[in-house]
């Protein structure tokens, strides 16, 4: 081959003549075409249901970190000041101890015993635990902006699931603010201003309590809402005054419990045979003839059959972690509706045999395990609360898994921790009184409070 003909066919090329700066033929050859029918995505044509697919198979959970380079992230917030305590500990633990701990936690008890009411705050506990290490996962993966847990579920999840999952947390939340609110206007109704009931005696009308509750919770959810609408900022003046108050009033329990380890008299019940009697002071609990529950028992000289054959007594309610009344709570002591509240579960105590109940305290709902699991589980959720302020967080990558599992921890220790001294404490019938209502007076935990700090309890 000459030297000419090398010349040639090295400056030979399929793009000679007009190219662009990267050598490229500006006009195309009309006759080939450069797109490949095969990698050729028909959007419009392709089903709604392939394309929801396909974006699933191709997105990526992780979340993207941080780059310099990238022009179009948004501008960086200013910098926070919030660490973990302040940030994201202490907004759980005043999210996560709520009102179930001081109206329904000593029924769970009573109802479950101490082994399963032990078992049902564990598995409570434990997954809001699993919960939270994922979340941990999460926002250990990168960046964590403002949006907080609603950012998380969806990058984790998806846009399309996601936004389902936290329509859901949202539902939950709103709920729980309901519970909250109902709790409160029972409190106030039960046991610190009765003669406020709109509807009449509750005691006598499950009706008028429900009314009751429709109508003063209405009112305060109207104050609550005025009060967000404010501000978040005018809402968190008061964060930290209601964290103290509840701090105080468990530590005043626990302080209480061992201050009375051998009892004490303050909280007495009166009790027919194995049964536990309501609306009868404790001066006249007795069987005396032309005494109150003589003429209760006993209409027209006609005495109740349970009446004539058994005694009454007045049993100490708060008995003391001395007295070894924990043994007497390790069996459950579930009951169906109507069934009388008793020690044992011998027929001739607990069921009502057609006869009138007279003052005689009864289920008013048939418990079970599951059952306990659900009214309790509530009392363990608010581990979002950190979370959500990720925006004003200063490492929120370290404070959320830090914060949020110390929470948790510290809250399940108190939960635990009072199933068992709950147990070791207070009599069986005492503990399964849902509402004290032998003693609308008070709740259980006033009995066990230290007295200096009487007014947070």
């Amino acid at each position: 081959m000459t030297e000419a003909e090398v010349e040639s066919l090295t400056s030979w090329s399929p793009f000679s003549g007009d190219t662009d700066e990267h050598g490229l033929p500006k006009d195309k050859d009309k006759g080939c075409d450069t797109n490949l029918y095969l990698y050729h995505e028909e959007i419009e044509d392709r089903p709604r249901v392939a394309t929801f697919l396909g974006s699933l198979a191709d997105y990526s959970n992780t979340i993207p970190a941080a780059s310099a380079a990238d022009t179009d992230a948004p501008k960086a917030a200013p910098s926070a000041r919030m660490g973990t305590l302040i940030g994201v500990f202490l907004p759980c633990i005043q999210n996560i101890f709520g009102v179930i701990l001081f109206i329904r936690l000593t029924w769970v008890v009573g109802t479950a015993g101490a082994i399963a009411g032990f078992l049902i705050v564990l598995i409570c506990c434990c997954t809001t635990m699993l919960t939270a290490i994922s979340m941990s996962a999460i926002a250990t993966n990168g960046v964590v902006p403002a949006g907080g847990s609603y950012f998380m579920i969806g990058r984790s999840l998806g846009p399309e699931c996601g936004g389902a999952v936290g329509m859901l947390f949202y539902t939950g939340t709103t709920l729980a603010a309901a519970m909250y609110i109902v709790g409160a206007v029972e409190i106030v109704l039960t046991y610190m201003a009765p003669w406020i009931s709109i509807f009449g005696d509750f005691t006598k009308d499950p009706e008028a309590m429900f009314n009751n509750f429709r109508v003063y919770g209405t009112g305060l959810l109207l104050v609550m809402g005025c009060v967000v609408f404010i501000g978040v900022k005018f809402v968190n003046k008061f964060a930290t005054v209601a964290l103290a108050c509840v701090i105080l009033s468990i530590s005043a329990v626990y302080a209480g419990i061992f201050v009375n380890w051998n009892g004490n008299d303050k909280l007495q019940m009166c009790v027919l045979g194995k049964r536990l009697l309501k609306d009868i002071h404790i001066s006249n609990c007795t069987k005396q003839a032309g005494g109150e529950l003589f003429k209760l028992f006993c209409p027209n000289n006609t005495c109740d059959p349970y009446f004539t054959a058994h005694n009454i007594s007045v049993v100490q309610g708060i008995k003391g972690l001395a007295s070894g009344v924990f043994f007497d709570n390790l069996q459950d002591s579930f009951l169906e509706l109507g069934q009388y509240i008793a020690y044992g579960k011998e027929p001739d105590d607990i069921e009502q045999m057609e006869r009138p109940t007279y003052n005689q305290i009864y289920a008013d709902i048939t418990t079970s395990f599951t059952l306990l699991i659900g009214i309790f589980f509530p009392s363990v959720t608010g581990i979002m609360a950190g979370s959500n302020r990720s925006g004003d967080l200063a490492d929120a990558q370290k404070s959320i898994p830090i914060g949020t599992i110390c929470a948790i921890l510290t809250t399940s220790t108190v939960y635990l921790s009072c199933v068992l001294l709950f147990a070791g404490t207070v009599d069986n019938l005492l503990l399964r009184d849902k509402y004290v209502i032998h003693s609308r007076s008070f709740l259980i935990f006033k009995p066990l409070h230290v007295p200096c700090v009487l007014f947070l309890v």
